[in-house]
């Protein structure tokens, strides 16, 4: 792993105000708009359980909350952003950000998903400034498989024409909203990110955060 530079333990601190405030503001035009857009089950996707997760951590302060968010959507969404990028010049890696150049969205509605972009940015941020907390990976990994499971039992799998119906969430069908992926069985894909997930994405992150990032400060004993 590359060595990076440890952050000094003098740049940690509380948050800024004008920080939670922007973020909130952000949060409180989001979460109406997507409820009345897309409904309730849209807060399954792990993009948006940590937008409002993070909402509680940064007022709280809460190492473990913005730590947890940090290790389930730093990677993703860093893949996210080349992904729009290249897609922007016509050359997509998965066809996940497709949807941000569809006219037929609303473009406020586009505008909003933008928060992808910018949130694993402000996550690795708010991680410098709060300390890493190591329980992070276990308690992500545990909500993301509940999460996962939930999406692929209980939610709407991939429709031709979906609109704005939250379906095939998390990608627990495959890679598009529009059709199962056929490569292996329903079961053998669902499986496969239960594990490949924690494996290739979290646990890598989890270990580039606990090396770059100070740890979380700890009560005395006594």
């Amino acid at each position: 792993m590359p060595d990076f530079p440890a952050l000094a333990p003098a740049s940690r601190g509380r948050i800024p105000m004008p920080d939670k405030l922007a973020y909130t503001a952000f949060v409180a035009v989001l979460v109406p708009t997507y409820l009345s857009s897309y409904g309730p089950t849209n807060f399954l996707y792990f993009c948006d359980q940590s937008l409002l997760l993070t909402l509680v951590g940064i007022w709280l302060e809460s190492p473990l909350l913005v730590a947890m968010c940090a290790v389930g959507l730093v990677a993703p969404q860093l893949l996210w952003v080349l992904d729009f990028l290249g897609t922007a010049l016509g050359c997509p890696i998965t066809g996940m950000t497709a949807y941000m150049f569809d006219r037929s969205t609303a473009p406020f509605l586009r505008g909003l998903s933008g928060f992808h972009g910018w949130l694993p940015f402000l996550l690795i941020y708010l991680v410098g400034r709060l300390g890493y907390d190591c329980r992070a990976l276990p308690t992500w990994t545990a909500l993301a498989i509940v999460t996962l499971l939930a999406c692929f039992f209980l939610m709407p799998p991939p429709t031709p024409e979906p609109g704005l119906t939250p379906v095939n969430m998390n990608y627990v069908w495959g890679m598009s909203d529009r059709a199962a992926q056929t490569w292996v069985p329903a079961w053998a894909w669902l499986a496969g990110l239960i594990v490949g997930l924690p494996t290739l994405l979290f646990l890598p992150t989890h270990l580039a955060l606990r090396r770059w990032a100070p740890a979380r400060s700890r009560p005395a004993a006594g």
